[in-house]
């Protein structure tokens, strides 16, 4: 396992679509051969995450979640390609744990793309702000920032985020355990969180 890196591991995750995790295991278990380990993900049906990107969800399911005893309630939209996915427990489940990772999370948006310029302008104000406080020379000041941005992105927006059932893993990489699981298309359409006493 020691000579698998995460340059590679990353490398499969682009070919293959498949979550890091699994990912991994397929390196190790190929002796870190790139073309053995997308064929490894293959026949476990995992490596086709990626190929579905293109096709249609027209199907779902809107599933809810509240938590503190009322004080917090999410609903999220999933969509998939079909009715008969759309029924599974895999896809309710996976819904269902989506709305519970919201309400623990509390998300600005699904990818970063969804934060509004506004938001963005504001962190990026306050990180440049922190930096300069920090007594760091001028010509340092955006990259820092930009770094701050980035993790801010990773906090902040839900596919980047650590999902909460399972750390090691990000809710992407989970989004495509499911898609590989049933075999069609999944996206997060949108999700709405209220907490009691929040704007």
């Amino acid at each position: 396992m020691s000579n698998i890196t995460a340059a590679m591991v990353k490398e499969l995750r682009e070919k293959s679509g498949a979550g890091m995790m699994d990912c991994k295991a397929a390196l190790s278990e190929c002796g870190g051969d790139m073309e053995k380990a997308i064929d490894y993900l293959r026949k476990k049906g995992i490596a086709t995450a990626a190929k579905r990107a293109g096709r249609a969800t027209s199907e779902g399911t809107v599933q809810s979640y509240i938590h503190m005893g009322g004080k917090i309630g999410v609903m999220v939209e999933v969509n998939c390609e079909t009715d008969f996915v759309a029924k599974t427990d895999d896809f309710k489940d996976f819904a269902k744990n989506i709305a519970m990772h919201v309400a623990a999370t509390n998300p600005v948006g699904i990818v970063p793309e969804d934060v509004p310029r506004d938001v963005i302008d504001r962190e990026r104000e306050i990180y440049k702000a922190q930096v300069l406080e920090m007594g760091k020379p001028e010509n340092m000041v955006e990259k820092i920032a930009e770094g701050k941005l980035n993790k801010f992105f990773k906090e902040s927006c839900l596919m980047n985020q650590q999902y909460v059932k399972e750390p090691d893993k990000t809710v992407a990489d989970y989004l495509n355990e499911v898609i590989a699981k049933t075999g069609e298309k999944i996206t997060i359409k949108r999700f709405a969180r209220f907490q009691i006493g929040a704007e």
